[in-house]
């Protein structure tokens, strides 16, 4: 089967307070060195084919759409693959990145950092462009063909409420976004926000849930279905990229920080760019795809874990283990059992490293 392609851009203008995501500050001559380096490490593999590509960072529109398209001519894809480029609206300004050299290359999707369209909840995230700002860009990636669009959410930020995320998910339905991600802010050690955490403004976790019930009522109710704990999009538009990753199917990570999964074995390359340009190393990681993880990664997912993929798979059923644990929360609402399947409810979504711990157990 065609592999799933995962570029790291590890370049950006600056650190969000709540990021943890591995970046430097982008340099011209250093980003020339670095797509370079990713073009032959992707002529070595040209006996791979891929049929999704993603670029995440970092902030992948900082390199601009030629950097991209270049990069792309070096991937040997399928036939219309789904191509996702991350942007961020401060980027995407008159001037900045070019969506129809973008679409030129082959790119049909793209993925903005909107976290909220309140301003005031934008400003205490760190995020420079304003929500005007992130709707112009939505429109010239619009105007350049690139139809499939995702907006990225972000819940339990400092200040929000019931009624701010009510007007930040209007806006991204009001954008025509095809696809809305929305995840809980989690403190991540290291960052800035993590050293600021005890005067932080945050709901507590009461209010989170709540934040996040709302949301997903929210959302449904504009026409998206949630596919995935953290993912909404109308039928047609989900992530096939991402899908990957929660099907437990293979993939390929180029780039510093990046991740593979490739024949049952998984390797990473470490968070350093300069030794990367140098020499790229890949750090073994242990195997993957056993039916622990493939369930674990099944059970985030709308559709849950499925008895016929399992046996598809394995070679074996759901076991009775499994359904009789599962019963307790399809008791309780936090699952739904079919014949077929077990799945987490969007409330047993929010504890769903509890429910499935146990139920693999």
């Amino acid at each position: 089967m065609p592999l799933g392609l995962y570029i790291h851009i590890p370049f950006c203008h600056g650190k969000c307070p709540y990021c943890d995501f591995y970046s430097v500050f982008p340099d011209g001559k250093l980003i020339d060195k670095y797509v370079k380096t990713v073009c032959e490490q992707l002529k070595k593999r040209e006996d791979y084919k891929f049929d999704t590509v993603y670029f995440g960072g970092g902030t992948p529109s900082v390199m601009g759409a030629e950097s991209i398209a270049l990069i792309l001519k070096h991937a040997n894809t399928t036939v219309n693959p789904e191509i996702t480029v991350e942007c961020n609206p401060s980027d995407c300004g008159d001037g900045g990145f070019d969506f129809e050299k973008a679409a030129e290359a082959g790119v049909n999707r793209v993925s903005f950092g909107l976290q909220s369209s309140v301003d005031s909840e934008r400003k205490a995230l760190g995020r420079r462009a304003s929500a005007n700002d992130v709707k112009a860009a939505v429109r010239r990636a619009r105007n350049a063909g690139i139809d499939n669009i995702t907006l990225d959410l972000m819940l339990g930020i400092p200040g929000q409420n019931t009624d701010s995320l009510k007007n930040s998910i209007d806006f991204c339905y009001e954008s025509g976004a095809k696809h809305i991600s929305a995840y809980i802010l989690k403190i991540e050690e290291g960052t800035y926000f993590y050293k600021k955490k005890e005067t932080l403004n945050l709901p507590d976790d009461d209010e989170t849930a709540d934040l996040y019930l709302r949301c997903v009522d929210l959302i449904e109710q504009g026409g998206m279905k949630q596919y995935e704990i953290s993912n909404f999009s109308f039928s047609g538009f989900e992530s096939k990229h991402n899908l990957k990753y929660w099907h437990c199917e293979e993939y390929l990570g180029i780039g510093p920080a990046a991740h593979s999964f490739i024949n049952g074995k998984r390797y990473y390359y470490e968070r350093n760019l300069a030794d990367y340009i140098i020499e790229p190393k890949a750090v073994y990681d242990g195997t993957g795809g056993d039916f622990e993880e493939y369930a674990m990664l099944a059970l985030r997912l709308g559709e849950g874990l499925q008895d016929g993929r399992v046996f598809k798979r394995f070679g074996f059923h759901i076991s009775s283990k499994i359904i009789e644990k599962a019963k307790k929360y399809e008791n309780n609402g936090f699952a739904v059992i079919k014949d077929d399947s077990i799945s987490l409810t969007a409330k047993g979504f929010l504890v769903s490293n509890t429910i499935i711990g146990e139920l693999l157990a």
